[in-house]
């Protein structure tokens, strides 16, 4: 994975946009304002609601014609990520700071029901920012372990760190999902679709 940096970001987009105005937009993309900010979404569209999978994100406006979700941001180690499954699950933190905040289930239920891609983005101490693009992105739903699909990278000078992580499961510190002998969540203090740690 990504080491020697300060700042990482996991960004979410639908590969076509839609430009059509939405009362419970599903992604960033579904709103339509021009500046970044925090917005709320609707995953899991009008069940959202009732289901109480709405969430309050980071919307990035500006990155590559914008419409771009913030799903992860790690910033400056103020948030604990070494947590539980079912808190991986829900999504912590808060859009303006560090945070898991979209959680697995809505990931599940952004990427089955559009096609998106995920960008990784980068930021060293000296603020030099590097970043990966993948043109497809999916995760599972819980019965497959949250099973990560992404394919299509494009290097924007970070390399590639996610695509020997294809296929694998979502491991947390209490759900050992990867193919290494031990726990890498446990090992790494967070979560993630660990395949052999590395």
């Amino acid at each position: 994975l990504w080491q020697g940096f300060f700042v990482l970001l996991i960004l979410v987009a639908p590969i076509l946009a839609d430009h059509h105005k939405h009362s419970m937009p599903a992604d960033c993309s579904e709103i339509h304002h021009s500046s970044r900010g925090e917005y709320t979404i609707f995953p899991a569209g009008e069940r959202s609601a009732v289901m109480s999978y709405c969430s309050q994100v980071m919307c990035d406006m500006d990155t590559d014609k914008g419409g771009w979700t913030v799903s992860m941001a790690r910033l400056d180690g103020t948030v604990n990520f070494y947590r539980p499954w079912n808190q991986y699950k829900v999504g912590f933190g808060s859009p303006l700071s560090e945070h898991w905040i979209v959680g697995l289930d809505n990931l599940h239920y952004m990427t089955s029901n559009k096609k998106y891609e995920l960008r990784v983005v980068l930021e060293d101490f000296d603020g030099k920012t590097a970043f990966a693009n993948y043109g497809s992105f999916s995760v599972g739903d819980e019965c497959s372990g949250y099973q990560l699909t992404v394919d299509g990278f494009s290097d924007g000078g970070a390399g590639d760190g996610l695509s020997s992580h294809n296929q694998m499961k979502f491991t947390t510190l209490d759900r050992d999902n990867d193919l290494y002998d031990k726990n890498c969540a446990r090992l790494f203090l967070g979560a993630f679709w660990y395949n052999s740690c590395h």
